[in-house]
């Protein structure tokens, strides 16, 4: 290997672990002053739970996380089971205008959310729907259902529609054939859709902010209202509760799906 090769060698290296840190160092410190024991990140550090018993006592943190846990689990759960139905039909049917709802998908996740909240505001109150978590949950359904289809969507690219013939030529019923063959294929990739519309539901700020009434915020809303008050290191507390949940969660996924194929 030659001096030039090694030399590019390292600096990759390098790159990506410059990368890295730059994506986790804030996390990890974040998690760590989480279990400082001063408010002002005073040094060296004396370890203490405290802000994690503050965050139990702080009614309207933990209101607001499990209104988000709440509007994200019924938003991943309507999306997926939307979006994967709708997969299968673009997937199966060709009929008039299917091209269009095609590109369709693609603009809701292009404009900016801030045009898309205000966009929703004013629908909603033309509507009669307004504001609340209801109107919040409409909207991170509407948000999410895009990501569902097109991860759904690019699964069944890979599936061999001669297994679906097959069946139907040996008798199975288009529910057996769809409940046995086809939605076995398709679940990683109904799994990774519906990760997506939890963690757009979840982590969604814009629309919540526009949509949400006094007393009925999610949690993105709550840490801005909170920060803008002053910062306290309970916001520290949640914060690393949600990411160990997260990458928890991620991992659990992981170890029983292989979204990248058999490699």
């Amino acid at each position: 290997m030659s001096k030039t090769t090694r030399f590019l060698s390292a600096l990759g290296r390098g790159y990506v672990v410059l990368l890295l840190a730059f994506l986790y160092l804030p996390i990890f410190i974040m998690g760590l002053m989480s279990f400082n024991a001063s408010p002002f990140y005073q040094l060296p550090m004396k370890w203490s739970t405290t802000w994690y018993e503050a965050l139990s006592q702080d009614d309207r943190l933990v209101g607001a996380a499990l209104n988000s846990l709440q509007i994200a689990i019924i938003t991943t759960v309507i999306a997926s089971i939307l979006g994967t139905a709708a997969s299968l039909a673009f997937f199966r049917y060709n009929f008039k205008g299917k091209k269009v709802l095609q590109t369709l998908l693609l603009p809701p996740i292009a404009i900016p959310w801030l045009i898309t909240g205000t966009a929703m505001l004013v629908f909603f109150y033309g509507v009669g729907i307004g504001r609340g978590l209801h109107a919040i949950l409409l909207g991170h359904v509407a948000l999410a259902l895009p990501y569902v289809i097109i991860v759904v969507n690019a699964r069944l690219q890979t599936f061999a529609p001669e297994l679906e013939e097959a069946a139907r030529s040996l008798g199975a019923s288009q529910w057996q054939i769809t409940r046995r063959i086809t939605l076995p294929y398709i679940a990683p990739g109904v799994i990774a859709g519906g990760l997506f519309a939890f963690a757009v539901s979840f982590d969604q700020f814009v629309v919540s902010y526009f949509l949400a009434t006094p007393g009925q915020t999610t949690l993105p809303v709550e840490i801005y209202a909170a920060i803008r008050k002053g910062f306290t290191p309970e916001i520290n507390a949640v914060s690393t509760i949600i990411i160990v949940i997260s990458m928890a969660l991620m991992l659990f996924t992981a170890r029983f799906y292989k979204f990248g194929g058999n490699g």
